[in-house]
């Protein structure tokens, strides 16, 4: 299999909610309407913050504040893999306009194993649901 994709997620904190985005139909029916937290592909000679930062005001319209790392995790779905990192982020206080996803819901950490997440997000949610308090 190739060399993993290297992909970015913003999980980012507001009023001690997370933002949760859903997919629409995508091209592999393990993606299609699974939640995960906003992102994408990190390009060439880009910093995965900077990714970061460029996906989240092209697919949402936020400006955000990096806090830390999370982590990074490999995941291999069927036809590709991804080398997923993760940051704790807050946003600039506006309402997301969602571009690329259906929906998203602000959900407190005991509420995210309520949704159908992409399969490569998962190590985040059981992160976020070890960790302590948001406010």
């Amino acid at each position: 299999m190739a060399e993993p994709i290297k992909v970015v997620a913003g999980v980012i904190l507001k009023n001690g909610k997370i933002l949760c985005v859903q997919k629409g139909k995508t091209k592999y029916p393990y993606t299609s309407h699974k939640f995960e937290f906003p992102g994408g592909k990190v390009n060439f000679n880009e910093t995965a913050e900077e990714a970061l930062k460029r996906e989240l005001k092209e697919e949402l319209e936020l400006e955000i504040e990096i806090f830390g790392d999370l982590g990074t995790f490999v995941h291999f779905y069927p036809n590709l893999s991804v080398s997923l990192q993760g940051f704790l982020c807050g946003d600039d206080q506006h309402e997301p306009v969602l571009k690329e996803h259906i929906s998203l819901q602000w959900l407190s950490v005991d509420q995210l194993h309520t949704l159908d997440w992409a399969a490569a997000d998962l190590p985040f949610v059981e992160i976020l649901q070890q960790m302590q308090n948001f406010e």
